[in-house]
């Protein structure tokens, strides 16, 4: 692989699978490689905006991909032209990313209520019966709903918007996940219609569901966005509802301003359900199914699925499939059989090192995936990071060993433990972060 072109294009297969295609397109694809030696890469962007973006979004990312490719550092510069005639100016797209639709079964009635979810239940209900507070002196204005995955969250923004749907037909809802909120937000940036995007989300609307925000954690464009959306929605008396994985002060790299906006409203949080509120989720999808379970199997499922209605519902529903498919009862080892195949990986990673994982993707909101894929976002290469320290502090693994489980070089897991060992003796709060995963394995180890 002689020639720029060639380390070029190697660079941007690489890059490629790193980002969404909308992302690589917009600002990857039409980059230009203008020089190359043995310690800088000049990188060419078209126009200003680009320029911004690269260089603030995928300049250590292009690093890395060079890094991978030539096999030795170098330092990439970014540089801009703008090529684009100044008196020529494009017609507006209109167009806007369609509005995602909330689920018909997701509604309060399909909703089991238990002392886990009931205050986030109550608010979502109160907030649903009154949006914006107009009428009451509890004004409940956000509503941040918070708590692990997989226990209702979504289900309880549906429910809000199918209630202020039926009962007042006359307010603009608009449900929307985070992640679509960014993706259209930099759509708009590239069309130049951010005049149609603040319509959108700003005026022609009187409330607003978002779902998941710590997706937006580490992108500073676009929560300055969101920040100016929700200050003028709420500035105006227009009801926002937000639901996130963890509470607001946990949320990494968001800025303290909207923080303190998202807890100017009212916290809910949603923990994993009892026993008994497991066996009514699991009675109440049996029965949408039409399917009859019995009861010591109800109790088996409920008993052995603890921290997920997902995957007590998925579990449900896998078991009225064999039965359809197979003339399968349901059974107690069938029981087993499925939750075996839903919630457990064929070949588990040793439970120290997923316990770490598992810990790491709940703190810093990065997916599992993320941290074991190759990804350079700044974002996951932290978590990464954390990852790498905490198992060499909780199992004593080897540099080489680690290196193995994650398909590194024992080098590239000694220089990120280091990093992150620096870091937090000049950051009391990265310290902490670190600490606190540390002791929660530890008790959790304790108590296994």
């Amino acid at each position: 692989m002689d020639s720029i072109n060639e380390i070029w294009m190697a660079v941007l297969n690489y890059m490629k699978p790193q980002v969404s295609e909308t992302a690589y397109r917009m600002w990857l694809q039409d980059l230009i490689l203008k020089n190359l030696d043995g310690k800088c890469a000049v990188v060419e962007c078209n126009n200003q905006m680009k320029y911004n973006i690269v260089s603030e979004q995928y300049k250590e990312p292009l690093e890395a991909a060079f890094e991978e490719v030539i096999g030795f550092h170098v330092t990439v510069e970014i540089t801009t032209r703008d090529n684009t005639p100044k008196e020529e100016v494009k017609p507006k797209d209109t167009h806007l990313l369609p509005t995602e639709q909330p689920g018909d079964i997701h509604t309060f009635d399909t909703f089991i209520e238990g002392y886990s979810n009931k205050f986030a239940y109550r608010a979502a209900m109160a907030v649903a019966k009154d949006p914006g507070g107009v009428s009451s002196q509890t004004n409940y204005n956000p509503l941040f709903i918070y708590g692990p995955s997989g226990l209702g969250k979504t289900h309880l923004l549906n429910a809000i918007w199918h209630e202020i749907q039926d009962n007042f037909p006359e307010k603009r809802i608009l449900y929307v996940k985070a992640e679509s909120f960014g993706n259209e937000f930099v759509i708009a940036l590239q069309r130049h219609t951010t005049d149609d995007f603040h319509d959108k989300y700003r005026k022609n609307i009187d409330v607003l569901l978002v779902d998941d925000i710590q997706f937006l954690a580490g992108k500073e464009s676009i929560t300055e966005e969101f920040f100016h959306t929700f200050s003028a929605l709420k500035d105006a008396g227009k009801q926002v509802v937000i639901t996130s994985d963890r509470v607001p002060k946990d949320i990494p790299m968001i800025t303290d301003r909207l923080k303190t906006r998202f807890e100017s409203g009212l916290l809910a949080d949603i923990n994993p359900p009892e026993f008994e509120t497991r066996c009514a989720v699991i009675k109440r999808k049996a029965e949408m199914l039409d399917f009859d379970i019995p009861q010591e199997v109800v109790e088996y499922i409920a008993k052995n699925v603890k921290n997920n209605i997902r995957h007590l519902e998925s579990v449900t529903k896998k078991l009225q499939a064999m039965q359809n498919l197979f003339n399968q009862k349901p059974t107690i080892a069938g029981a087993q059989t499925v939750i075996k195949d839903i919630i457990e990986d064929s070949q588990p990673l040793p439970v120290t090192i997923q316990r770490v994982v598992d810990e790491v993707s709940r703190v810093t909101g990065i997916s599992e995936e993320e941290i074991y894929s190759t990804k350079q976002q700044a974002a996951v290469t932290h978590a990464r990071k954390i990852t790498f320290y905490v198992i060499r502090e909780v199992t004593g693994m080897s540099y080489v060993a680690i290196g193995k489980e994650f398909k590194k070089d024992h080098s590239t897991i000694m220089y990120n433990v280091n990093s992150i060992e620096k870091a937090m003796k000049k950051d009391s709060r990265l310290a902490r972060q670190v600490n606190d995963i540390v002791n929660n394995i530890n008790q959790h180890k304790d108590n296994q």
